[in-house]
């Protein structure tokens, strides 16, 4: 209990900093890789809900990239919890380094049992998530829940990493379990007609029929791939992934193509908070 009242103190404050919208960059320490992120607050009438892990670091003599995009809803507790916590519960799992596999799938549980057991103080609410971990600036391990999306480029070519997790594809899991999903006309497809993906962190009163079990995926980063983004589905609603592959080619700058993509979104009017990290492998 400790550990989560030292939480709650720095996410006060992390609440009274936050703006409507947030930029940054960096790189490696060899300066190879950069990176840019932006996060925007959409037009719904809640506080912005979306975070971000992007920085480069050393760990037992590797270098790791740790780039990540939280989508929160019903509150913003859940994704701050995750951007503190998830990257570091994956990195102490014992067997990391032999089976990254499957430390960031016990990780993802076990962080999310953690989220629902102290419920009482992070709300009712939840998030989706998409996390890459680049080791050595070779191996690219992509995990998500939710529709959070990881695209690559490969040769210029848009490559999708992630799945995205949406009621109708799951139905017969949720209506195993006991659940059901709705299909109102004019509405997206919801799980128990209340929440659009069919896994995600968080979410106690929907956890019966609700996975957090991620998908995991390895990429071995070659001469073909220049390029990596993260983005919540505000981006993704409104942009195919090979246009948003094609800008973020284009423009040179990770940071510039991370502001491009997101202020693009807003033009075409995305309703949700839009988030983007751009990862430019080879500068």
């Amino acid at each position: 209990m400790d550990k989560l009242c030292c939480f709650k103190s720095s996410f006060s404050q992390l609440v009274a900093a936050r703006s409507s919208s947030s930029t940054g960059k960096g790189k490696n320490h060899q300066g190879s890789m950069k990176y840019g992120f932006a996060l925007v607050k959409g037009r719904a009438n809640h506080p912005m809900e979306d975070y971000h892990v992007a920085k480069f670091v050393q760990l037992q003599e590797k270098e790791l990239g740790l780039f990540a995009i939280y989508d929160g809803h019903l509150g913003d507790r859940v994704p701050a919890y995750l951007q503190k916590n998830l990257f570091s519960n994956i990195l102490k799992e014992e067997g990391f380094w032999d089976d990254p596999a499957a430390s960031i799938a016990k990780a993802y549980q076990t962080t999310d049992q953690a989220i629902l057991s102290h419920s009482s103080d992070l709300g009712r609410g939840g998030s989706t998530a998409v996390t890459a971990i680049l080791i050595n600036g070779q191996s690219l391990w992509i995990a998500n829940v939710g529709d959070s999306r990881a695209v690559l480029s490969r040769k210029g070519q848009a490559v999708q990493v992630t799945t995205d997790h949406e009621p109708n594809t799951e139905r017969g899991i949720i209506e195993n379990k006991g659940g059901f999903v709705s299909n109102m006309p004019g509405d997206v497809p919801r799980v128990n007609g209340q929440l659009a993906v069919a896994r995600a962190f968080g979410d106690k009163s929907l956890k019966l029929h609700l996975r957090s079990d991620p998908d995991v995926q390895n990429t071995k980063v070659d001469v073909d791939i220049d390029i990596l983004i993260l983005a919540s589905d505000g981006l993704w609603k409104v942009m195919p992934n090979q246009e948003a592959v094609d800008i973020a080619r284009r423009i040179r700058d990770p940071l510039k193509a991370a502001k491009q993509l997101t202020a693009e979104a807003l033009k075409r009017d995305s309703k949700d908070d839009i988030s983007c990290v751009v990862v430019r492998f080879r500068c």
